[in-house]
């Protein structure tokens, strides 16, 4: 395993870190904590997680593998605006997460999805989360403030500028990676530790593995491993974050990040050359969105719609009619497009900023058969 300073906090983080939203529901405690220990015995040292990933239970994961795990590791977790935005909200809801995972420090602890300045601003307002996380800070309860945002290059920029953090978790892929590149310069810049998330695009890359072929630098690699490791050799960044919920998964990326060596601008041309303009609106399927008041399954037709993107007209029909076929797009069940009242609850938590509303509109007129 290769290790990378995290900014100028002294810590060397793993290449590969291990992101903690991606077990599967029927996974145990112990069994998602045996993976989360033979990612360790490979050299994975950092371990992402947060309050309700995998309904609820990730948390509970981690907590169990590090009863048992030797060496030195580092523990990233988080705490949002929440229903209740006050310093001693925020203080409790970081003593639970202390609680779940068995330890007595949190070694980076995020101000989870902040989603643009004005969420900032909400953050950062006095009396407000921040300044709970940084009393417990300040009472050894935290080693480094840190914050995960879906915000703009331009906006992670002016957040990092005004110096209140020590690092950024931030959306960076093969897809997305020229519209996200501002942010990600300027917190090297400044020195900040940089993680990135969704390295795999929700799982859109390993699923149309033939059309980003074109990532791979060689025929024995898999496009998985070379997505990964695009973003493990980028100079700016700290630590890539990979949901894995298998042993296999695990080996398999580990595998992808050994003897990396730093992206020449010129294969990041090569590559900014081969994507697509609207390839930063595939939806990456993190199902923010899928709290519909009317009951829609908002994310599954946000991943039909990625068939259009990636396939055209065609693509998403064959999608549809298959997906009717099997019973996976059930009305009754599932509600259709043509429910929607156009409220954009969903796109109020959209961390792409999709225009959801007019994507259910167009599937409804152009897709779904009457």
């Amino acid at each position: 395993m290769i290790y990378k300073p995290y900014g100028k906090t002294g810590k060397m983080v793993s290449a590969l870190g291990f992101g903690g939203m991606r077990f599967k529901d029927d996974c145990s405690i112990e069994e998602g904590a045996e993976i989360v220990r033979y990612a360790n015995s490979l050299g994975i040292n950092y371990f992402d997680t947060a309050p309700n990933y995998c309904n609820d239970r990730s948390e509970d994961i981690f907590g169990e593998a590090f009863k048992n795990m030797s060496g030195e590791f580092y523990v990233s977790t988080k705490s949002s605006l929440g229903s209740e935005p006050d310093a001693d909200s925020v203080r409790r809801r970081i003593e639970n997460s202390l609680k779940r995972l068995g330890i007595d420090k949190i070694n980076f602890h995020h101000m989870w999805c902040i989603m643009d300045l004005n969420h900032y601003k909400k953050v950062m307002a006095k009396g407000g989360p921040y300044w709970g996380a940084l009393k417990a800070k300040e009472e050894g309860l935290i080693d480094h403030l840190v914050f995960s945002t879906h915000a703009s290059g331009e906006e992670i920029r002016i957040m990092v500028e005004e110096g209140y953090f020590e690092g950024v978790t931030l959306g960076y892929n093969i897809l997305n990676f020229p519209y996200r590149q501002e942010g990600i310069l300027a917190a090297h810049q400044h020195g900040l530790g940089v993680a990135t998330m969704n390295p795999l695009g929700g799982g859109l890359i390993p699923e149309n593995q033939e059309y980003f072929s074109f990532v791979k630098q060689n025929q024995n690699e898999s496009v998985v491993q070379a997505a990964l490791r695009f973003n493990a050799s980028h100079e700016c960044i700290s630590v890539t974050l990979s949901g894995m919920g298998s042993k296999e998964e695990v080996k398999h990326n580990v595998d992808a990040v050994k003897n990396l060596t730093i992206l020449k601008n010129s294969q990041i041309e090569t590559l900014k050359s081969s994507l697509r303009q609207d390839m930063n609106q595939l939806c990456t399927t993190c199902q923010y969105c899928k709290h519909c008041p009317k009951g829609i399954n908002i994310p599954k037709y946000m991943d039909l719609y990625n068939y259009y993107v990636l396939k055209g007209i065609n693509g998403i029909k064959e999608m549809y009619e298959l997906l009717s076929k099997y019973g996976d797009i059930d009305f009754e069940k599932d509600m259709a497009p043509s429910d929607c009242i156009g409220c954009k609850k969903c796109e109020t938590l959209c961390t792409q900023k999709l225009n959801i509303v007019d994507r259910l509109d167009w599937i409804n007129r152009n897709v779904i058969t009457k």
